[in-house]
């Protein structure tokens, strides 16, 4: 059944059931999407694209203060443990959603839900590649995440715009909480694979921001923060100001909102499930940037104010265009950490690229009420486009793997593993690996798999 194409690595029982989490919860969150749409339109009316806008930019906060802190403790606690309880935190959060009548609720809600989920995302993410080890099945398993993201923006709201023709839309609050609750029951019936903490004796603030040092001496990585500001400058002129668009400018109903989110998800789930075969072909660079460009000028088209079938079309690019960015975005992540940095890395792009939706959101709910719609896809759909310039200008053509480099001498102490960097005599007290006591290296010019670490601290020239 999954011999072929981008399902062959569900072969994977422990990766078939984190898949199966991951659906669940997303599909979850997806009807709190558009169920907190329409919560604030109903609490606030015209102003419920800068209510949106708040209770977002409170999201990214969460995400951008908490997600390093996991990074730095998640290689600390048991994995599966970890998972669990946040999940049960999240479906008792969103429980109490359904039971808000203020605007100030939504703000402290959003925010302490988004604390879990700053921890959950980035544990989830980096788990992925130590189940699907070989690289090109790691791609396919990339797209398929991808597709279980699109389940937010295309199955859940076309699920949502049926229930609430039958229902109040507080009951699909209810229904994410019963969805975390079965994403936890399939992480806990998965073992996954231990890991060794290799940060022993490492200062907590040293571990807090390694992932962020690492990601900004990489040429590769600061290309995909900029490429990061570009998606996040379209999907909020998307999620903020599609419900003012559709219910006030275009005076259409509740379900032509859902189905404008859902517009999005279907164009980047159509990207997504061709995507693996199109990455064996054309370098990431090139898939991103392309990507980039379509997404950028789908909401510099929005400012012609159309009707509901081009807005629709403009969203479904403006998916496609995000789907091409983010689905290789993992790969490059992995490609640029060893292994027991990814936690950190994985961290440091969540923290980072939810940053960028931190200007963004509000900036989107501001722009709508402030100077209009027209002014806002004008003013979003050009930073996105800078975005996607700078990119291009930081990540370099030429992006090879293997680098050669410089070694300067150096006699320090630190954990270590006896690796090509470390081949030294020992007197017989220092213990089994890893272990600690100072040692030298010597000056060596010499050419690997290149990425920064505790021994390659800067990019080479």
């Amino acid at each position: 059944m999954y011999r072929l194409g981008i399902f062959s690595p569900l072969r994977i029982r422990t990766y078939k059931r984190l898949f199966s989490a991951q659906v669940i919860a997303l599909a979850g969150t997806g009807l709190t999407t558009v169920a907190l749409a329409l919560l604030a339109y109903d609490l606030a009316g015209g102003n419920a694209g800068q209510v949106l806008g708040i209770a977002l930019a409170l999201k990214m906060i969460a995400y951008v203060v908490i997600a390093p802190l996991f990074g730095a403790v998640a290689q600390k606690l048991p994995r599966r443990s970890l998972l669990v309880t946040l999940d049960i935190l999240r479906a008792c959060v969103v429980a109490v959603l359904p039971f808000v009548t203020e605007v100030w609720q939504i703000y402290t809600l959003v925010f302490v839900l988004n604390v879990f989920s700053a921890g959950f995302t980035p544990v989830f993410q980096a788990t992925i590649p130590d189940i699907v080890t070989d690289q090109a099945e790691y791609t396919k398993a990339l797209s398929l995440s991808r597709l279980a993201y699109d389940l937010e923006n295309l199955l859940s709201p076309m699920l949502a715009a049926a229930l609430i023709t039958i229902m109040t839309f507080d009951v699909l609050f209810l229904m994410n909480g019963f969805a975390f609750v079965l994403s936890a029951a399939f992480v806990l019936s998965v073992t996954l694979p231990a890991r060794t903490d290799d940060s022993l004796g490492e200062p907590f603030w040293t571990r807090v921001t390694k992932g962020a040092r690492i990601y900004l001496k990489t040429p590769r990585l600061r290309g995909l923060l900029a490429l990061s500001m570009a998606v996040s400058s379209a999907g909020a002129m998307q999620i903020v100001n599609t419900v003012v668009y559709v219910r006030s400018h275009l005076g259409l109903a509740e379900e032509w909102v859902a189905l404008a989110f859902a517009a999005a998800g279907g164009g980047s789930m159509a990207v997504a499930l061709t995507l693996p075969g199109i990455l064996s072909r054309v370098q990431p660079r090139s898939c991103m940037l392309f990507g980039g460009f379509v997404l950028s000028l789908s909401v510099l088209a929005g400012a012609t104010m159309p009707g509901i079938p081009l807005l629709i079309l403009l969203w479904f690019l403006m998916g496609a265009g995000m789907s091409m960015i983010l689905t290789p975005a993992g790969r490059l992540l992995t490609q640029s950490s060893r292994e027991k940095d990814r936690p950190a890395l994985f961290a440091a792009q969540f923290s980072l690229s939810h940053a960028c939706w931190l200007v963004t959101y509000p900036l989107a709910g501001w722009l709508g009420v402030q100077v209009g719609l027209m002014g806002a896809f004008m003013v979003l759909g050009s930073i996105a486009l800078l975005s996607v310039v700078t990119a291009a200008l930081l990540w370099p053509r030429q992006d090879p793997d293997y680098l050669e480099h410089t070694h300067h001498a150096v006699t320090h102490g630190h954990y270590h593993y006896h690796d090509e960097h470390h081949q030294h005599e020992h007197e017989g007290w220092e213990g089994p690996e890893p272990h600690h006591h100072t040692h030298r290296h010597s000056h060596k010019i010499h050419e690997h798999d290149f990425v920064i670490d505790d021994h390659h601290i800067y990019w080479p020239k």
